[in-house]
């Protein structure tokens, strides 16, 4: 009876559930609140079952479910939940993945920092993408594997006992007392991972938080089709017949795009990409520099999820170890790596560098011919031997469109490899899918960098690339517009509040190429002390962005992103890209992001009246 009800209500959802569910890839903080994206979304939906409410009305009514779809959004929980109750367990406990490899990694990981052994039992055949010896030779991950017939022969374990299992449908997950953990694998749209018992729950927040930076949520449209599979009792069926060709096609974009040769590779998202590459470049370094250390140098400041990823990475294996890179503010991004650079070579070991340009928040481009001698230059050991030259690992999310690792560009010589988070410009937000190019000299370092894409099973989906074919030939012309508006923006409130700090390119940099359309502030304050002056900004902040979304709420937004189709985007970094930053390192600033299709002059005088109230 119970399932019935849970299955009919379900189908209702399916049928009226708001459009954003299945398109949108951010969020509006001022209707989320972070510490219950995990459970709040799904404490009202459970309301709504229980009245029998499925109007669409009472849906978009919603708080926001989880961050943004990498982590998990209102599809991926509403198939969660109902798997929950198919099955009788929490709905915290049911995880889907667009991966089906990551699930495995996820418990491997938390089990390698606990010290506790791990069986993986399977029916069938593991995914072709786990190479079991990879993943223990690079990653560090201990475990055992054992085929077997049925669910019941797998044998009493000391430590977790995983079973993978493979269905066409997805009404079939049989929990029994003897596995810690089930991964049913559905081929076409990723997989779902069912926490099985109490003794278990400890392990959630891990397994979403690798969910989080290493991979993403099975995606709204796969969820979508996963919902309908379920309903239907129907096999999962998700074909595109021409994804060669429209994969062929954002490759040569990207290419052109980015004005290098050897082909790009294309994740689910920007962390899975970067991801991609600090595993591939661990991996070479363990084949070419056997015993050595490898650095990452990141800066502190920078996007969240790169420096948590990072750090989470050295926290599992012993060789790799982060060093803080200072960009921004009195800190030239050159000097600093200058100096870095001369102190692991010092000591023989292998330094990365991860940055972005511009930085982010404060807007900053370093002198690249400066940069290009530092990275160029021939640094010796303490022993007087040429020491391992540097893999320049670039973040160039801001601005996609300037050319850095071709013909002559600043970082064509040497091993330079540059990143993008395809939310942004290359979406135009309609997808979380991320890329990456090398230049001539990073082949051997991007056939590793895709071996492990493909071991974590992080490629693209089908529709993201779609999405991708359809927006790459717009995005240098929109990337212009949006400029276009920022400046002209930026210009106004410098002469409208001349006391604020505005953090943008100067218009030499912008003819060079480099026209983001993104800009930070930071506003006058009041006070006796720096307690109260940094009171009165935080306050200021918010109120400024509130006024913005409220005068103009088809168009402001208060969400993180930016490279958006329309409208203009309003955030604090640190609130939300910084938000594993430490709290020394944040930027209690505005951010604000526009785009080239918008109506400026509203926002002027949206915001000339914020500056004749303060």
């Amino acid at each position: 009876m119970e399932e019935n009800k849970v299955l009919s209500y379900i189908k209702e959802v399916v049928e009226k559930m708001p459009s954003d569910w299945l398109r949108l890839t951010t969020h509006r903080l001022d209707i989320y609140n972070e510490e219950l994206a995990k459970s709040q979304f799904l404490d009202e939906f459970e309301k709504l079952y229980t009245a029998n409410n499925s109007e669409t009305s009472a849906l978009s009514a919603l708080p926001t479910a989880y961050d943004y779809i990498r982590l998990g959004h209102p599809l991926s929980s509403v198939l969660e939940w109902t798997i929950a109750k198919l099955t009788q367990v929490d709905p915290e406990q049911v995880i889907s993945f667009s991966s089906k490899t990551i699930p495995v990694m996820a418990i491997l990981r938390t089990n390698l920092l606990a010290g506790k052994n791990t069986l993986i039992n399977y029916t069938g055949e593991l995914p072709t993408e786990f190479d079991a010896d990879l993943i223990k030779q690079i990653y560090g991950y201990t475990f055992e594997l054992n085929k077997v017939d049925h669910i019941n022969d797998i044998p009493e374990f000391n430590g977790s006992s995983i079973y993978i299992t493979q269905h066409e449908t997805l009404d079939t997950f049989n929990l029994t007392s003897n596995i810690d953990f089930l991964i049913s694998l559905h081929q076409q749209i990723g997989s779902i991972l069912i926490v099985n018992g109490s003794k278990n729950k400890d392990y959630i927040a891990d397994i979403q938080h690798v969910r989080r930076r290493e991979t993403i949520a099975m995606t709204p449209s796969d969820t979508g089709i996963a919902l309908q599979s379920l309903l239907s009792k129907s096999p999962v069926i998700s074909i595109n017949s021409n994804h060669a060709d429209v994969k062929n096609n954002v490759l040569t974009l990207l290419k052109d795009i980015t004005g290098t040769k050897i082909n790009p590779l294309v994740a689910s998202s920007g962390l899975s990409i970067q991801y991609a590459i600090m595993m591939g470049l661990i991996h070479d370094a363990f084949e070419n520099h056997k015993g050595k250390a490898i650095k990452f140098i990141v800066p502190p400041n920078c996007y969240g999820g790169t420096n948590d990823q990072a750090r989470r990475i050295a926290a599992c294996i012993d060789a790799v170890e982060i060093v803080d890179l200072p960009v921004d503010g009195d800190n030239d991004m050159v000097t600093s790596i200058d100096a870095i650079l001369n102190q692991i070579a010092a000591i023989d070991a292998i330094p990365y560098i991860i940055a972005e340009i511009p930085t982010n928040p404060r807007v900053e481009v370093p002198d690249l011919d400066m940069l290009k001698q530092v990275l160029q230059k021939e640094r010796k050991t303490a022993s007087g031997e040429v020491a391992i030259d540097p893999v320049f690992i670039l973040d160039q999310t801001f601005c996609p469109n300037v050319h850095f690792l071709g013909g002559n560009n600043t970082l064509a010589q040497g091993r330079a490899i540059s990143y993008a988070s395809g939310s942004k410009f290359p979406s135009g937000g309609k997808c979380t899918a991320g890329y990456c190019v090398g230049n001539k000299n990073t082949m051997n370092l991007m056939e590793k960098i895709e071996l492990h894409l493909n071991l974590c099973d992080n490629e693209a989906t089908e529709l993201q690339y779609s999405i991708l074919s359809e927006q790459l030939p717009s995005m240098n012309q929109r990337i212009k517009d949006a400029y276009k508006n920022t400046r002209d923006f930026v210009t106004f409130i410098h002469e409208t509040l001349p006391e604020a700090k505005i953090n943008f390119v100067s218009e030499e940099l912008a003819q060079q190429g480099f026209t983001p359309s993104v800009f930070s502030l930071d506003l006058p304050t009041k006070g006796t002390n720096e307690e109260e002056k940094e009171t009165y900004k935080r306050a200021l902040n918010l109120r400024l962005i509130n006024l913005m979304i409220t005068e103009i709420p088809k168009e402001s937004k208060f969400c993180v992103s930016y490279g958006q189709l329309k409208g203009c985007y309003w955030t604090i970094p640190a609130t939300s890209t910084q938000g594993t930053t430490k709290e020394g390192d944040k930027d209690y600033i505005v951010r604000a992001s526009l785009s080239g299709n918008m109506d400026l002059d509203h926002h002027k005088k949206v915001f000339r009246k914020f500056v004749e109230e303060i």
